[in-house]
């Protein structure tokens, strides 16, 4: 099934119990809110059907994985209200994807930016290719990571967390990510990354069912009160970019796009 939305889509299969959901956009796979929303729709679907065993997430093209959050949409947020709406997208798929009761696969092909590197960090097992490094650059627009905060401390700590966070123009290469445990795997190529995406699913669909959900449930123990947190931290995203400085920013850094 394909929904396509400004240029973008989201899209899924289904073979021998392996659910695969693949999102596009143009703009780097950047993510605005109606491919936020029809991701989260997608992953929640998918993820209660009996028929699927494991998920597989990916994105299309050849060059980013994720470079986060819409800059033209961030540029049209015009109230707190719409702030919070929009960021809630990034909340619902992380939501999604720690609720349902089926593991799912990330696999990194390039690089990952601000959102990006929180559905890294939501997937349960992320195999990756070297040259996907990391970036957050949300404080630099004047924000912050609040909402895929909580994703990312999780599977990487505290620290390097604040590392990431902090330092908004370094990038940290694939073997960064994956000593912090950002990524499980990092191979030298697509296809021997594709091979290990497809060892993992078809080791997990002939795994217990019961046993995947129990260890689902243990994985994100501790995260049941992450529905009300991160539309709490979306709320304060949605407050700062109506600042001027996150304005200036945001439309700097289009106009350096566009040049």
């Amino acid at each position: 099934m394909i929904q396509e939305t400004s240029g973008g889509y989201v899209k899924s299969e289904l073979h021998k119990g392996i659910a695969t959901i693949e999102f596009y956009h143009p703009q780097g796979n950047s993510l605005p809110a109606k491919l936020l929303h029809k991701m989260s729709e997608e992953i929640d679907t998918l993820g209660h059907l009996p028929e699927v065993k494991v998920i597989i997430l990916r994105s299309g093209g050849d060059g980013v994985f994720c470079s986060g959050a819409s800059f033209d949409e961030l540029s049209n947020i015009q109230t707190a209200e719409q702030g919070l709406a929009f960021f809630n997208g990034f909340a619902q798929v992380i939501n999604a994807m720690r609720k349902i009761p089926k593991l799912i696969i990330g696999r990194i092909h390039g690089k990952c930016v601000g959102g990006g590197v929180g559905l890294a960090a939501a997937v349960d097992y992320a195999i990756a290719v070297e040259g996907a490094d990391v970036k957050l650059s949300e404080l630099a627009i004047g924000i912050g990571a609040f909402v895929v905060g909580p994703a990312i401390e999780r599977k990487i700590g505290g620290s390097a967390f604040s590392q990431l966070a902090i330092d908004t123009s370094m990038w940290r290469n694939s073997d960064w990510a994956r000593r912090k445990g950002l990524y499980a795997e990092l191979h030298t190529n697509l296809e021997d990354l594709d091979e290990s995406v497809q060892r993992i699913a078809e080791n997990l669909v002939h795994s217990s069912p019961d046993a995947l959900v129990e260890m689902k449930k243990m994985f994100w123990k501790g995260t049941e009160h992450w529905d009300h947190l991160l539309l709490e931290r979306a709320a304060i995203s949605g407050r700062l970019v109506l600042s001027e400085f996150s304005k200036q920013a945001i439309a700097k850094f289009k106009s350096k796009v566009k040049t």
